[in-house]
């Protein structure tokens, strides 16, 4: 009799734990597991990372902050990062006649570099300085200069030189007879103190 009654008490005591433990259903959610996203989110960041995001329609920059482009690659305007090669030619002077019927050149750079040929000679090199080439460039640049006649409009002097002058595809000649002040200019800036006259 007392092991009945006590059997029951212990059956008893096990269906109260077993719908106190069915009612969980009601309690709070099952933490998630860690790693696991919250629903909503596309997944999980990399530790040490900060999560970011990207309007829709926009580009992100494929050059890397702090960077530059190399020389010679156009930039964002189209323009290139290159500067002018300095072998270009400046200016070229080429002087015929004279007494001695000379055929002589001189080649000026746009660096200050120079290469002078007369006749059959070996050729003369040298370099201005910066300032005598800046002094050279202004008066090619002149407005002046631009306005000076293409070819000889006065009469020719006998025995004289004809000089061809040629800058940015622009050929001048002219002879001994005429020489507007700004020609006078460039050739006054020329290296060696003018166009190559000497045999």
């Amino acid at each position: 009799m007392v092991r009945g009654v006590r059997g029951t008490w212990c059956g008893t005591l096990l269906l109260a734990g077993v719908l106190v433990a069915g009612t969980s259903g009601c309690g709070p959610e099952t933490p998630a597991e860690p790693g696991v996203p919250p629903s909503g989110t596309s997944g999980p960041a990399e530790p040490g990372t900060t999560a970011t995001t990207t309007a829709p329609g926009t580009t992100t920059p494929t050059t890397a902050p702090g960077t530059t482009p190399a020389p010679g690659t156009p930039t964002a305007s189209g323009t290139s990062t290159a500067d002018p090669h300095p072998a270009e030619v400046l200016v070229e002077v080429v002087v015929n006649g004279g007494l001695a019927g000379v055929s002589n050149k001189l080649v000026v750079h746009a660096d200050g570099s120079w290469t002078s040929r007369s006749g059959t000679e070996e050729p003369r090199t040298g370099r201005q300085t910066p300032a005598e080439t800046a002094r050279l460039r202004a008066a090619l640049e002149d407005p002046a200069y631009a306005r000076v006649p293409e070819r000889p409009t006065g009469d020719p002097v006998a025995d004289g030189f004809q000089y061809y002058v040629t800058y940015r595809h622009r050929l001048v000649v002219t002879g001994d007879g005429e020489r507007p002040a700004a020609l006078q200019r460039v050739f006054a800036a020329l290296p060696e103190g003018g166009p190559p006259t000497n045999p």
